[in-house]
C-alpha cells in the first residue's frame, strides 16, 4: 500500500479504482478541490476518514490535507509487451535510465495526456514509482500502464516485432523534429537519462534518431521537457491531421 498525496493525485487514484481509503485532515479547508475528492470517493464507495494533520505528515511530505491510501498499479513485464494486443497507432514512451522520480512523474503526466498506451522504464538504475513521482504525475501514473524491464534494448526488439517504429531523442542527431516527418503507425519514443542520454545499445536499437532544436544558449532540456516537446511538437500534431485522400 502506498500514498497518493495531494488533492489531484488522490482524485485520480479514486478515479482509477486503486484507492483503498481517503484520509482528510480535520483542519483542511473545504475548497472546490477537496469537494471533488469527497464526491468522487462517495460515488466510488471509497471510505473517507478524518484524521489529525500529523497523521498525514507521517505518510507524505506534501499532502495539502488529503492522502489516498492506494494499491500499487500492476506493472507489465517483457512477456506482457510481447503478447499485448496493440492498436494500429499505439504510442509507447520509453525512459532509458531516468533516475529522478519527479522527472518520471512529469514524463508520465505528459505521456498519458498525449494518449500513450504504455510507459516503459528500467528496473535498475532508474526511478521507481515513489510519492514524489506520483505527485509529479498528478495521478497520471494511476492511469498509464507501466512496464518495468531489465533490458531496454530487448524490449525495443519486442516492440519492433510487434510493428513499432522506434525513435530516439538524441541531442546530436543530424535531423530534428522540425525537418523530419513523424513515422505513422505504431511508434515507440525513447528518452535517455538526465545526464548521459540513451545508452549505446539503446541508441543502436533505434530506427531513427531526432533532436529537439535548441535556439537559445541552454545546451539541452531535461528528460521530461524534451519528451513534452517531441510529443506535442511532433507526434501529436502528425496524428491529428486527417489522412490524405487516396
Amino acid at each position: 500500500m502506498s500514498a497518493a498525496a495531494g488533492r489531484r493525485a488522490a482524485l485520480e487514484a479514486i478515479r482509477s479504482g486503486l484507492a483503498h481509503e481517503v484520509l482528510v485532515a480535520r483542519s483542511a479547508r473545504p475548497t472546490q478541490g477537496l469537494r471533488e475528492v469527497l464526491e468522487a470517493a462517495a460515488a466510488s464507495g471509497v471510505p473517507v476518514r478524518p484524521v489529525a494533520r500529523e497523521a498525514l505528515d507521517r505518510l507524505a511530505s506534501e499532502h495539502h490535507g488529503v492522502v489516498a491510501r492506494v494499491r500499487h498499479p500492476p506493472e507489465l513485464d517483457e512477456r506482457a509487451l510481447a503478447t499485448r494486443a496493440w492498436g494500429p497507432d499505439d504510442l509507447v514512451v520509453v525512459l532509458d535510465g531516468v533516475a529522478d522520480p519527479r522527472n518520471l512523474g512529469a514524463a508520465a503526466r505528459t505521456a498519458e495526456a498525449a494518449g500513450a498506451a504504455v510507459l516503459i522504464s528500467r528496473t535498475r538504475r532508474a526511478a521507481p514509482v515513489t510519492e514524489a513521482a506520483l505527485r509529479a504525475s498528478a495521478g497520471a501514473l494511476f492511469h498509464l500502464p507501466q512496464a518495468r524491464v531489465a533490458n531496454i534494448p530487448r524490449a525495443l526488439e519486442r516492440l519492433k516485432d510487434a510493428g513499432f517504429t522506434v525513435v530516439g531523442l538524441e541531442g546530436s542527431a543530424p535531423r530534428t523534429i522540425l525537418d523530419t516527418s513523424c513515422p505513422s503507425g505504431r511508434l515507440a519514443l525513447v528518452v535517455g537519462s538526465e545526464g548521459r542520454g540513451m545508452s549505446r545499445l539503446v541508441r543502436e536499437g533505434c530506427d531513427l534518431l531526432v533532436a529537439i532544436p535548441m535556439r537559445g544558449r541552454v545546451a539541452s532540456l531535461n528528460a521530461s521537457a524534451a519528451l513534452a516537446a517531441a510529443l506535442y511538437g511532433w507526434v501529436v500534431p502528425s496524428r491529428s491531421r486527417p489522412s490524405p485522400r487516396p
